[in-house]
């Protein structure tokens, strides 16, 4: 390929203008960057419209990494470092060429080192730098994961852990040649959880082998098989990175180890469970900086968001209670409130069970039910500690529930989740565990239902004209409506789904629903919520139905036939 400025294909397509261009030389002088890169992040230019460019003036062919599938043996062809070093990722190869998906087929030094490393004719192509990204992530760590365990067949002696075992900050890097193999394999998976956006890695061991799973968007994902003969060394690496007794498989153990992944620190859960073919691992994720915890980020738009806000803005004493299934999102909502109420003249403290997020600003305590750190306990002694706020993470019995209405109506502001399925029921739910309707008439001052439904890939997404029984399932009126669904690609596991957002109902308690409360009229309480402005769940769902951004079967899926 000839040498060409990209600047001035870019000008001569009439994609930018001469002082668009001079402007982005600027800035690439003080960054560093590629030019690509420096008009697409200050606004000039789209991906589309420079990869549209590309393929005009050069004739490069684009390749869709999402839907292409790579040879896992393109791994060997070319070294991760230079990959990763310069975004690239070898789809094709034979004897004397290699095909190179490219974000900038006009960088002839990542050409020239590809070529030189392979010694092979480069032909370039061109992909999305998101979708190139995360096909260099998913073939290196296939193949370190698939050499570490050939490395394991090897080498099977336990010694390999020792060193290990003192380390309390640990590095995942699967680069390391140095490394056991346990170790690597080990880092393998953490890393490839990373990749995909996991919030738990399920490592379960069968009578054939053990089973590496991770769960995406809420639903389990088979990722990689381990040999039944290495099982052990998996386990006890895992076991040892959270402290727990190697020696000891019969009993349950949980544990906890800090990581560094690409920059990125996370803290892991570890758990272990004795099963009838070995020790099962769950292994919870959590990220220092959680990109959920606004109200952008858990899916507060619209009506819903400036219900929550005036409920959350006006709120100065009271109980605010997030509501909703194990896993609907609720402690997001929780830590984003927090973030929203924490400044520097308040005392706020939050109980919780675990500590997740870090959040600066905020007293927190971890609950430790063994060592008689319960939350009716830690609540007592809270009190006692000028609270303005306080941040119950779940209300599990009547003594905490009771206390924390009692500290709403002296004064104190509480937030608290509680397990139900909509937030009229929460009421009952309060009732059934003790609390006495007086206590929740009084300290109430609103609930928060939620869900998180899936939303359709964007990379799959497609129209279509929706029938008229799934129009009136969501509750609208017989008309031309276009819903979307994913027809399933690589980027998504063939789901259809990629990323979750939340749905909500916000229900104020209003004088009229404070009565009947009080009077435990459940007839009155739903005629009460029916005559308040109160928008319910589906109306959410709905709403993101007809802005295509997920789709009727989710709905049916999370909310089932009601």
């Amino acid at each position: 390929m000839k040498y060409v400025k990209l600047g001035d294909l870019l000008v001569k397509s009439g994609t930018v203008t001469q002082a668009q261009l001079d402007r982005a030389l600027e800035l690439q002088e003080s960054t560093g960057e590629r030019l690509g890169e420096v008009l697409q992040k200050h606004g000039f230019i789209t991906e589309k419209q420079l990869i549209d460019t590309l393929m005009d003036q050069l004739g490069v062919e684009f390749v869709d990494l999402n839907t292409c599938s790579i040879p896992p043996e393109m791994a060997q062809i070319l070294p991760k470092s230079i990959a990763k070093k310069h975004m690239v990722v070898p789809i094709r190869a034979n004897r004397t060429d290699v095909q190179l998906a490219m974000a900038d087929p006009l960088n002839f030094v990542a050409v020239e080192e590809v070529q030189a490393v392979t010694r092979r004719r480069v032909i370039p192509v061109i992909a999305a730098s998101a979708a190139l990204e995360r096909a260099v992530q998913n073939l290196y760590s296939n193949q370190g994961a698939m050499q570490a365990i050939e490395d394991m067949r090897r080498d099977l002696l336990g010694s390999q852990y020792g060193a290990a075992a003192q380390a309390q900050s640990l590095s995942v890097d699967e680069d390391e040649a140095d490394a056991a193999p346990a170790i690597r394999l080990v880092n393998s998976i953490i890393d490839r959880a990373c990749t995909e956006g996991a919030s738990d890695i399920h490592l379960e061991p069968g009578e054939g082998g053990m089973t590496i799973r991770m769960r995406i968007d809420g639903a389990l994902r088979p990722i990689i098989p381990v040999p039944r003969e290495l099982q052990n060394s998996v386990i006890s690496r895992l076991k040892i990175m959270a402290r727990m007794d190697i020696a000891q498989k019969n009993i349950p153990q949980d544990g906890q180890a800090v990581v560094t992944v690409r920059q990125e620190t996370l803290d892991l859960r570890i758990s272990t469970l004795p099963t009838i073919h070995g020790e099962k691992v769950v292994v919870r994720l959590l990220r220092k900086t959680p990109e959920l915890a606004t109200l952008e980020g858990i899916g507060l738009e619209g009506e819903n968001r400036e219900r929550f806000l005036s409920l959350v803005d006006s709120a100065r004493e009271g109980v605010i209670l997030m509501v909703g299934p194990t896993g609907s999102g609720k402690t997001s909502t929780l830590y984003a409130i927090i973030d929203r109420l924490k400044r520097e003249e308040v005392n706020l403290v939050s109980l919780e069970d675990p500590v997740e997020y870090h959040i600066d600003g905020v007293c927190q305590v971890q609950i430790n039910d063994k060592t008689g750190l319960t939350f009716a306990n830690v609540l007592r002694s809270v009190l006692r500690q000028d609270p303005d706020i306080i941040a119950v993470g779940e209300i599990r019995d009547g003594e905490t529930a009771e206390i924390a209405m009692r500290a709403a109506m002296t004064g104190h502001l509480v937030l608290s989740t509680v397990h139900t399925n909509n937030a009229a029921s929460s009421v009952d739910r309060l009732m059934d565990i003790g609390v006495e309707p007086y206590l929740i008439a009084g300290a109430v001052k609103g609930i928060i239902s939620q869900r998180l439904v899936r939303k359709v890939c964007p990379h799959c997404r497609r129209p279509y004209v929706p029938p008229p029984e799934e129009q009136s399932a969501l509750g609208l009126e017989p008309g031309d409506y276009l819903f979307y669904r994913g027809t399933g690609c690589g980027e998504c596991f063939n789901t259809g789904y990629r990323g979750r957002t939340g749905v909500f109902e916000i229900l104020p308690v209003t004088p009229a629903i404070r009565r009947a409360i009080y009077a435990h009229s459940l007839s009155g309480l739903e005629a009460a919520i029916q005559n308040s402005d109160f928008q319910p769940i589906i109306a959410d769902c709905r709403r993101l139905v007809l802005e295509g951004v997920t789709s009727p079967e989710e709905i049916h899926r999370v909310l089932g036939d009601g």
